[in-house]
């Protein structure tokens, strides 16, 4: 049952648009479950999707679509922008996926890591980067920050989420005490506790709170909470005539460089291969500096070396499976005697 989460977490997190198939079609493992995809599910995401593909402007393009059959990376963004604004990338996963053996390693990037913002000639939260300059700052900052390559984005926009939750008829949330955002410089609103299923504006507030005490980390797991409880409402539907509604929600508010053929034949293998997923967030300090004395999230340089060396590892497609392992947090290691 953990690496069935674990895959359901993976999908919604890796692919947005099979945040609604795969909870539906993965009761049924294997080959069938592919060949379900295949007659009742695909053309469908190639139609909800069609307008989702978009380039990278400053990098170039293929004729051919993306083949995704060997290790390649990719950003996940989760991007918070309303009222039809740029936004802001409030979730970064960077992720790397192996098609043919079925892991997949994800590190979350907290919104407020301190970091050389490509293009920008200068250090700022990482979640600016979209803001400034859109996927192409974000990925290029990311690759950065990680000094790595990073091969696909994915974005998708939270306003989107509120649609589908509301079109699911709420999800449930382990909200025990009243979440209140009041700070004089944030958002007012308020989610109220011990809610039988709470609406999609809930659901995004509750990922968007901003004043409690463990600051980005606290934030970084309420979406992975968030994000579990909504594929674990879609993995319970039961109707499929409310599949394409919901994919084409999605799709509307979804953006990335792979074209739908490439996802849908990534989403076939994933369905018909075993699966490992490692997840992994970036450790650091929270700290004000600067003339603003702003809050910012500041990367230990010790773990920071230890994620790139196994971000290397993971793309390596000689590197045997028993090897693929999350990075090692430094404050687990202890000194040999």
């Amino acid at each position: 049952m953990r690496n069935y989460r674990r895959f359901k977490i993976v999908i919604i997190s890796t692919f947005m648009l099979l945040a609604v198939a795969a909870g539906v079609i993965y009761a049924n493992r294997g080959s069938l479950s592919a060949l379900g995809y295949d007659w009742f599910l695909s053309d469908k995401v190639e139609a909800s999707f069609a307008g989702s593909y978009k380039p990278l402007t400053d990098r170039p393009v293929t004729q051919e679509p993306p083949q995704v059959e060997q290790p390649f990376s990719m950003l996940l963004m989760g991007v918070d922008a309303r009222n039809h604004e740029h936004g802001r990338s409030d979730t970064l996963i960077y992720t790397v996926v192996r098609p043919q053996d079925g892991n997949v390693l994800m590190v979350s990037i907290p919104r407020d890591t301190y970091t050389d913002i490509v293009g920008k000639d200068k250090k700022d939260k990482i979640t600016h980067a979209y803001a400034y300059g859109g996927p192409e700052m974000a990925v290029n900052s990311v690759e950065e920050l990680l000094d790595t390559k990073v091969d696909h984005y994915a974005s998708i926009n939270f306003q989107g989420f509120v649609k589908v939750v509301d079109a699911l008829g709420g999800i449930p949330l382990p909200i025990g005490k009243d979440i209140v955002n009041k700070g004089a410089d944030h958002e007012k609103f308020t989610v109220k506790a011990n809610q039988d299923s709470y609406s999609g504006v809930d659901a995004l507030n509750y990922v968007r709170y901003r004043e409690d005490a463990g600051g980005d980390m606290s934030r970084t797991e309420r979406n992975r909470v968030f994000l579990e409880a909504l594929v674990h409402k879609t993995s319970s539907l039961k109707q499929w005539t409310k599949i394409p509604e919901l994919l084409d929600i999605v799709g509307e508010n979804f953006s990335t460089d792979l074209p739908p053929e490439s996802m849908n034949e990534l989403a076939k293998q994933f369905l018909q291969t075993g699966h490992e997923i490692k997840s992994y967030t970036l450790k650091g300090e929270g700290k004000r500096m600067g003339t603003q004395n702003l809050w910012y999230y500041v990367a230990d340089e010790d773990d920071l070396a230890n994620v790139r060396s196994t971000i290397a590892n993971w793309l390596n497609p000689e590197t045997p499976e028993i090897q693929l392992t999350a990075p090692q947090d430094p404050s687990t290691t202890t000194e040999s005697k």
